[in-house]
């Protein structure tokens, strides 16, 4: 089965291809045969109802500095292609809805890796909260009344932005913090929207565990443990990846969650456990593929094509 894939992502000329599951994901399909096209967000339009994009031929191969070659740009029809990945970085923003919005135009006719409706009303941060009770106790709010009643019950805390990614702007306040009141007023003016405030897990430096679900199942795994005198565990942070296998626990929070991922037509997603708790269930443009396989484990980007080839629309 020979597809035509499109991708929408960051400018892939610009990417460090070591860790970048987009990538991994590319050099599989082109192993496969597959024709890959290349688009960034910005070029992505609706003419008359029909969804296009400025794309442009790509041949990668996997040597950093020298990992595309790009062809020349021309107007596609979307709805022409077999597979559109979508696989931009966040913010998740109004932008990166609105991309969501075009492409739900197209799919399932063309298949759109992951469903962009569901992807649309699956914020990590917020689409966890479903499942209450394989969470931390966790609070959303920007209610300074709200958050220091929860802080009083549950001491320590973590607090980070509702859209953030990467780790970014994500604090440990203790329960008798002199700089909570400065942090409240510095994430005041800085998000419009509520933030998360989560029990702290002192386990985290025992590692944060990724663990990738493809089409519904647990797939592989990977621990990311935080540098030390940091509590953010992302690997562009300075966190170190393990290998690691899945515990009991683990796996009932995969066979409890991964039903509906299913149903929801979200074919690749990465989720976040600390010491048995779930905190993130990512949607957008999960990651861990290659750091997973460099570590001895499955090289999930051929499960994962599998499972996309298995649901494309024959045109």
């Amino acid at each position: 089965m020979t597809l035509t894939v499109a991708v929408q992502m960051d400018p892939i000329q610009n990417i460090r291809i070591t860790g970048d599951s987009t990538f991994a994901m590319l050099l599989e399909a082109q192993n496969r045969g597959h024709k890959l096209l290349h688009y960034t967000p910005d070029r992505l339009s609706m003419r008359d109802g029909a969804i296009v994009a400025s794309a442009e031929t790509i041949e990668v191969r996997d040597v950093e500095g020298d990992h595309v070659t790009l062809g020349k740009p021309e107007r596609i029809d979307l709805s022409t292609v077999d597979v559109v990945l979508l696989r931009q970085d966040p913010p998740f923003d109004m932008a990166y809805i609105t991309t969501t919005h075009l492409l739900e135009r197209i799919h399932p006719h063309t298949l759109v890796v992951n469903d962009p409706a569901y992807v649309r009303n699956a914020p990590e941060k917020l689409f966890v909260t479903e499942f209450p009770h394989l969470m931390p106790p966790t609070l959303i709010s920007r209610d300074r009344n709200e958050i220091e009643e929860f802080r009083r019950e549950h001491g320590d805390v973590v607090m980070k932005p509702l859209y953030g990614n990467g780790g970014a702007a994500v604090f440990k306040v203790g329960r008798e913090d002199p700089n909570f009141g400065s942090l409240y007023d510095l994430f005041s003016v800085t998000f419009r929207e509520p933030w998360v405030i989560q029990r702290f897990l002192p386990k985290i430096t025992e590692g944060d565990k990724r663990i990738i679900l493809i089409d519904g199942e647990a797939a592989g795994a990977v621990n990311r443990v935080p540098a030390a005198n940091d509590i953010r565990s992302n690997m562009v942070r300075g966190g170190a990846a393990k290998p690691t296998d899945l515990t009991p626990r683990e796996r009932e929070i995969c066979e409890t969650i991964g039903p509906h991922l299913k149903k929801m037509g979200q074919i690749f997603v990465g989720i976040d456990v600390i010491d048995g708790n779930l905190t993130e269930i990512n949607v957008t443009s999960p990651t861990g593929l290659r750091v997973i396989k460099r570590l001895g484990g499955p090289d999930l980007t051929v499960t994962l094509w599998d499972a996309i080839e298995s649901k494309v629309h024959r045109k």
